[in-house]
């Protein structure tokens, strides 16, 4: 176990706490590892900026929506397959039919989810660099570019839809995530 406490020693480039993993068997090892206490950057100017980059936040978006998707997705399914169940089936079949309905509709919606995170994660990443600023208009558009792309193939009309509820969605994010910094205590 690492105690920050008593093994804090200063180093004249770094400071660096000690970590020992055999302190509770008092092993006779005292310098075992030197873990940083602050973030380390390859480059300086990545500790510059406050944001993930465009990698991290395609990962994050892409691999959350998937994620939620398939978890919403097989409980909507499981759902399903409750209700479609027969009185004459028995044990075997019903689990069956909700494991099988539960998996089909959790892949669809984790896909669906999943292209929403990569284009909306692709778009505001796109204008972060070009606009070179990180504000609220980036999401917006970003979440009415989503909704229109993802809804493009259903016509205008569809798109201006899916855009509109793109945008106004990512500002609800926005304005959630802003008012739980500002009101709730953490």
């Amino acid at each position: 176990m690492a105690d920050s406490s008593s093994n804090q020693t200063p180093n004249k480039e770094h400071n660096y706490r000690q970590y020992h993993p055999y302190q509770q068997f008092d092993v006779p090892i005292q310098n075992l590892y030197n873990l940083p206490t602050s973030p380390e950057f390859l480059f300086h100017e990545e500790s510059l900026n406050s944001r993930r980059s465009w990698g991290e936040n395609l990962q994050y978006y892409t691999g959350s929506g998937y994620l939620s998707g398939a978890v919403l997705g097989a409980i909507k399914g499981s759902v399903e397959g409750l209700r479609q169940a027969e009185p004459s089936d028995s044990l075997k079949l019903r689990v069956n039919r909700v494991l099988n309905s539960g998996g089909q509709v959790g892949r669809r919606f984790g896909n669906s989810l999943g292209v929403l995170g990569l284009i909306f994660a692709g778009m505001e990443s796109g204008l972060i660099y070009l606009r070179d600023s990180d504000d609220l208009l980036n999401t917006v558009a970003a979440g009415l570019g989503t909704g229109a792309i993802y809804r493009a193939a259903g016509g205008l009309r569809s798109a201006a839809v899916a855009g509109a509820i793109g945008g106004i969605t990512a500002a609800a994010a926005v304005a959630g995530k802003q008012a739980v910094k500002r009101y709730v205590p953490i």
